[in-house]
């Protein structure tokens, strides 16, 4: 099972009722959180076999979608929705039917020498209307109005108490961990700060105390020159498959001038941002034949302090080869494909697919 999906929704064994919304339990020798969540209901019995099948969609019979068949008003459940010109909703917000994080107290569950605590916090959907249309598939304005949305519930989500980083993310596919056809993302605010994004807010720091530079600004301006491992580029952005990618086809999406922080992006980031996103969701959907991937926005945490060294980027990672022991092992990943040829092959489909 793949360990993304295990440690977002694997249920407690022992006394999985006395916190439906889950617990942050921490690591002590590898120095990262897991989340341990009983929200999906699942026995310890059910590992056996793979019981994450999608929801069914039937593309005659949009009925079978319950994403798209919601009722046009649920006041009571939307937390932001849109509307087109004839008052249709075309992208809605809504609390996750299974969260993995609640707004409860944020209590303390260390156990001895570990540290823990109740996965308090706050799980949304962002739902687009139309559920045969992945985001690879969606105009440039429709994507925008999606990147607003992710906007505007960080912006809210970020002043709540004890929330200290929001991650926003997109699973496509079951191989992703997608378990409805229905496109949609997620929205997880959470009490702590994810020890991945701790080192690379680490990193950057030291880098611009060794070098003077600003590490996202050297990589911007390396990239745009060598051009080799770039896919697509605006005025904002530069889409770029990394020197020392984890997987085949990833892609990161990076501002041309740093900005640590998703929720100082302007309106006219977005659309641009849209662009660069939609651009290279087509790429992969055209060169990759839809393959599952998940992507998901890396921002400095919201916490109160400063970080002038970092960047927010999206990162896209398709699921193209299993995850294996020796990477489980050592933590290093083995690449079929170099990022130079991925690139190569993904700009051959650039605008294909709008």
């Amino acid at each position: 099972m793949n360990v993304e999906i295990y440690e977002l929704y694997a249920s407690r064994v022992v006394g999985a009722d006395q916190y439906e919304n889950g617990e942050l339990r921490y690591d002590l020798l590898r120095e990262r959180w897991v989340l341990v969540s009983a929200a999906r209901g699942r026995k310890p019995g059910d590992y056996a076999s793979d019981d994450y099948t999608q929801e069914s969609y039937d593309t005659e019979d949009a009925g079978s979608d319950s994403l798209a068949q919601m009722g046009d008003v649920d006041q009571e459940r939307d937390t932001l929705i849109y509307r087109n010109a004839e008052g249709e909703w075309t992208t809605r917000v809504m609390p996750n039917k299974f969260p993995v994080v609640t707004g409860a107290s944020l209590d303390d569950l260390s156990d001895g020498p570990y540290p823990g605590l109740v996965a308090a916090g706050a799980h949304e959907i962002v739902v687009t209307r139309d559920g045969r249309r992945t985001f690879a598939l969606l105009s440039q304005m429709e994507l925008a109005e999606v990147i607003d949305a992710y906007h505007e519930r960080y912006l809210t989500l970020m002043k709540q108490r004890d929330v200290r980083s929001i991650t926003i993310f997109h699973n496509h596919g079951k191989g992703a961990g997608s378990t409805l056809k229905h496109p949609h993302s997620q929205i997880l605010a959470l009490p702590i700060v994810a020890s991945t994004i701790m080192r690379e807010l680490d990193v950057v720091s030291r880098y611009r105390k060794q070098s003077g530079m600003h590490l996202f600004s050297l990589i911007s301006q390396y990239e745009a020159e060598q051009k080799i491992r770039v896919i697509y580029e605006n005025d904002d952005f530069i889409a770029y498959c990394p020197f020392a990618s984890r997987c085949a086809y990833e892609v990161r999406i990076i501002p041309k001038v740093p900005q640590a922080y998703f929720e100082r992006i302007t309106r006219e980031e977005k659309i641009s941002l849209a662009d660069a996103l939609g651009t290279v969701l087509g790429a992969i959907y055209e060169g990759l034949d839809d393959p599952d991937y998940n992507y998901f926005i890396r921002t400095a945490p919201c916490n109160g302090q400063d970080y002038p060294d970092f960047s927010y980027y999206v990162e896209v990672l398709p699921r193209t080869h299993i995850y294996t022991g020796f990477e489980a092992a050592t933590d290093i990943d083995i690449v079929p494909l170099a990022p130079e040829d991925a690139a190569a092959y993904l700009r051959e489909f650039v605008g294909t697919s709008r």
